[in-house]
């Protein structure tokens, strides 16, 4: 099968049908002809949503495609509902959770798609969303990530499938409480893409990681997501580093999916994280004084939220109030999410230190060499399943 000319127009180069390739060079050789899409999911304790989102990924495609899932030691019995109800599903049932960006890497390893699908398991497949994923990215080579549009679970347009990059007027804007008071704006809200519903075709700066679609080569050439990234954060930075190599993520609003938005996080954990993994990307990207600004402006943000909702707490006589506590404790939590990964917590089970899930020097799956900048590891780490 001959490679698209989204893989050749962006990599100049094919890998061999049925090889799969790591940012650090291991190749695992499949001996099955390669398939059209690979679909990676990553599930924590979500089996009744992820039982939903499987159930609904036939009617995405009539494309050959493969589904891997990797359970990150989700203990809600997800690995045996998949076992017995999805017996085609490629399942890595892993003993601890070890993150989002570091689950679909594995996944990805284990996979051979000529092109790579991150779906969250809160998602359920509208008919022929994957199908006009590919055709969009065959139409336009030069996207290198395409999304798609977004619903709420009550039908309702979610704009979460993709926003704008943080610069520092948007923190600045969202340090005055501006993004909040004119909320879509697409001068004082700029990270929400303005009143754009989602319901054209565009480039954005940020796809985001619940519904994105790249080919392997591009796949491969980025080095797949950046593992210190333990939730959240992680298509913030793979779309700064796609558009480094000529990329320009696309939108389009013919492929759909519904999402559950925060089926393994919700309230404070899911906000720490959020904040947590921008904060990461911005030391990783921006210069040092300006990202010491830009979280300078995160924390000012967080706190004028917090003490602001507590105060329309009490005028409002106690009908605010879980909104109050919760971004005071966000608030509260400062330490914890104003200094970038890899000293992480989770937010779900406790620490979790990033250089234990490293492969050790001498594995036998390590390879010569330093791995590729972006932090991703090589496949197959086999300690973990």
């Amino acid at each position: 099968m001959r490679p698209t000319q989204a893989e050749v127009s962006i990599s100049g180069k094919e890998s061999p049908p049925g090889t799969a390739t790591s940012a650090s060079g291991f190749k695992r050789v499949s001996s099955t002809p390669r398939l059209v899409v690979s679909v990676l999911v990553v599930s924590y304790k979500t089996v009744k949503l992820t039982r939903q989102c499987l159930g609904s990924l036939s009617a995405g495609t009539r494309r050959s495609y493969e589904v891997v899932v990797v359970d990150n030691a989700s203990g809600d019995g997800t690995a045996e509902m998949i076992t017995r109800e999805f017996p085609t599903v490629r399942l890595i049932p892993l003993q601890r959770n070890v993150g989002f960006a570091r689950g679909v890497n594995l996944a990805a390893c284990h996979s051979t798609g000529e092109y790579v699908l991150l779906l969250n398991p809160d998602t359920r497949m509208h008919p022929g969303t994957i199908d006009r994923l590919i055709d969009f990215a065959q139409a336009h080579p030069r996207a290198g990530l395409v999304g798609g549009r977004t619903l709420a679970a009550d039908g309702g347009v979610s704009h979460m499938s993709c926003w704008g990059r943080p610069t520092l007027w948007s923190l600045l804007c969202y340090a005055t409480g501006l993004s909040t008071i004119f909320a879509r704006s697409s001068f004082f809200d700029p990270e929400s893409l303005g009143p754009w519903k989602r319901d054209s075709a565009r480039e954005v700066g940020v796809v985001s990681g619940c519904l994105l679609l790249t080919s392997r080569a591009v796949w491969n050439r980025l080095g797949g997501l950046d593992e210190r990234f333990f939730m959240y954060g992680e298509d913030l930075d793979l779309s700064i580093r796609a558009a480094g190599l000529g990329c320009r993520p696309m939108i389009t609003p013919d492929a759909v999916i519904t999402h559950v938005l925060g089926g393994s996080s919700s309230g404070v954990s899911r906000r720490v994280l959020t904040l947590r993994g921008k904060v990461t990307a911005i030391r990783k990207h921006w210069t040092p004084w300006r990202a010491g600004l830009g979280v300078t402006l995160l924390v000012v943000g967080t706190a004028a939220r917090g003490y602001g909702a507590h105060a329309v707490h009490r005028l409002s006589g106690g009908r605010r109030g879980m909104e109050a506590l919760v971004w005071r404790t966000v608030f509260d939590d400062r330490r914890a999410w104003s200094t970038p990964f890899p000293a992480a917590v989770d937010g779900l089970e406790g620490p979790t230190a990033p250089e234990e899930l490293r492969l050790p020097p001498n594995s036998p799956l390590a390879v010569a060499g330093d791995p590729a900048e972006n932090g991703a590891t090589p496949c197959g780490d086999s300690s973990l399943a």
